[in-house]
């Protein structure tokens, strides 16, 4: 299973919207997820990398197609993400002249946990 496809599994309930160009998505990686393994031995934590690559699916559902990463503006992680916690994504798209600007923040159990600026294009 490729992160994409585990990022998708790990998709839980409905997207919520709160605008034509907003919505907030929910992920809960099991214990089990082979991403955990060696991110760290005895303690895990949700790789970056993985926040990232959330953001631009939850874009991807807010825009209704396919999006490509040109840029991270921003990351910032604000605690690690253990297995088995909900992960809380509100994203905001901001269209630009030939690309969107994909805004999320990232929260567990009400506390920040992390915030992203991914640079976009609609993959055609």
């Amino acid at each position: 299973m490729n992160m994409t496809e585990s990022i998708q599994a790990a998709r839980v309930g409905e997207m919520q919207r709160s605008g034509a160009d907003s919505a907030t998505l929910e992920f809960r990686f099991a214990a089990t997820q082979p991403v955990f393994a060696g991110h760290f031995p005895g303690h895990p934590i949700l790789p970056g990398v993985f926040q990232l690559e959330m953001a631009r699916v939850a874009a991807e559902a807010v825009a209704g197609s396919a999006m490509v990463v040109r840029g991270i503006v921003k990351a910032k992680f604000r605690r690690p993400i253990r297995p088995e916690e909900t992960i809380h994504v509100e994203v905001k798209l901001v269209a630009q002249a030939d690309s969107s600007q994909a805004r999320a923040t990232f929260s567990v159990s009400g506390q920040p946990a992390g915030e992203t600026i991914l640079q976009l294009t609609r993959n055609t």
